[in-house]
C-alpha cells in the first residue's frame, strides 16, 4: 500500500477559508433577502436535525433527506479513524445505491482509498478537498471496485472534510460522492460548517446499545408480506395513490398499512421507515 506519494495539486481543488468567505459574501450581495433567509433556515433546520440523531436510522434519514438541501450527493461515506497509524471503520449512506453497505465494504477493501483521502486532507491543513475521480493518474482514488461503483452511480466528484482533535489526529472523515459539477465554494463552506455536527451525530450512533434496545425486537417477521410490498414501493418513491393503483387497493388502505409500518418500526415518517428497514435487514431492495 503506497500512501506517501504527493498528490499533484492540479488534480485536487482546495478552497481556503478566505476565498470561501469572499465567494459567500459575493453570493449574499447578489442574492435576494428571501433566498438568504431560506438558506439560513435550511442550515438551522439541519443543525437542529443533527441533534436528534441517536441511531443509524436517524442518521440515514437526516443525511439522505434534509441534508440533501444543502449538499446534494448520491453517496456519503463516513470514516472513523483510530490511532496512529490510523485504523479505519467506514459506513455508507445512499438513496441511490441499492445497498450502501456494499459500497462501504468496497471502500474498506481497497486499502489505499481511506489513507489517500486522509493524507490529502491532512496535507492541506484540514481544509475541504474536492476532486474528480478518474481524471488523471494522480487522482487520490485508485482504479478499483470503489471507483467503478462511483462511476456507475454517476457520482465521480468527491468532497472530503472531517474533524480532528487538539493534537491534529483525525477523528472522522466524511466523503460526499456527487454528480459532476455539484461541488462549488458554497458546498465547501457548508461542509466546514456541518462537519462538527455530523461527527457528533454519527459518533452517537456508534454507542453500543443495551440489550433492552427497541431495535432488538425487530425482525423480518415484524412486517406482513403486504407491508413489505408497500415498503418496496415507498422505497421506489411511489405515493399512496400510486401504490394503491399498482396493488389494486384504495389509497386509504395503503395509508393504514403505512401507519402500521411506522408503528412497528418505531419511526415517524416514510424516509425513516426505509432507513430502519435497511439497517435491520428486514428489507432488501
Amino acid at each position: 500500500m503506497q500512501t506517501s506519494e504527493t498528490i499533484p495539486s492540479q488534480h485536487v481543488q482546495v478552497i481556503s477559508s478566505g476565498s470561501i468567505a469572499a465567494v459567500h459574501g459575493s453570493a449574499h450581495d447578489e442574492g435576494s433577502s428571501q433566498t438568504d433567509f431560506l438558506q439560513i433556515e435550511s442550515i438551522v433546520l439541519n443543525l437542529d436535525a443533527s441533534l436528534r440523531v441517536h441511531a443509524r436510522a436517524h442518521f440515514f434519514s437526516w443525511t439522505q433527506g434534509l441534508l440533501q438541501s444543502l449538499i446534494r450527493h448520491e453517496l456519503l461515506i463516513c470514516t472513523l479513524c483510530h490511532g496512529k497509524p490510523p485504523a479505519f471503520r467506514a459506513d455508507g449512506f445512499s438513496m441511490t445505491s441499492p445497498d450502501p453497505s456494499l459500497v462501504s465494504d468496497m471502500f474498506m477493501r481497497d486499502t489505499s482509498v481511506a489513507p489517500a483521502l486522509l493524507k490529502a486532507w491532512e496535507e492541506r491543513r484540514y481544509q475541504p478537498v474536492a476532486f474528480e475521480v478518474g481524471t488523471a493518474s494522480g487522482c487520490p482514488i485508485p482504479s478499483g471496485a470503489f471507483s467503478r461503483e462511483l462511476d456507475r452511480l454517476g457520482a465521480t466528484q468527491l468532497l472530503s472534510h472531517g474533524v480532528h482533535d487538539a493534537d491534529g489526529r483525525t477523528l472522522s472523515l466524511f466523503t460526499f460522492a456527487c454528480r459532476p459539477g455539484s461541488i462549488g465554494a458554497r458546498q465547501v463552506y457548508l461542509a466546514q460548517l456541518l462537519a462538527p455536527a455530523m461527527h457528533a451525530a454519527w459518533v452517537r450512533t456508534q454507542v453500543t446499545r443495551t440489550p433492552g434496545s427497541s431495535d432488538k425486537a425487530a425482525s423480518p417477521s415484524v412486517l406482513t408480506v403486504r407491508e413489505l410490498d408497500i415498503l418496496k414501493w415507498i422505497y421506489l418513491g411511489k405515493s399512496n395513490f400510486e401504490i394503491g393503483a399498482i396493488l389494486k387497493i384504495s389509497p386509504l388502505t395503503v395509508k393504514n398499512h403505512v401507519q402500521k409500518i411506522l408503528r412497528k418500526l418505531n419511526v415517524v415518517n416514510r424516509t425513516q421507515a426505509i432507513g430502519k428497514a435497511l439497517e435491520l435487514r428486514i428489507f432488501n431492495p
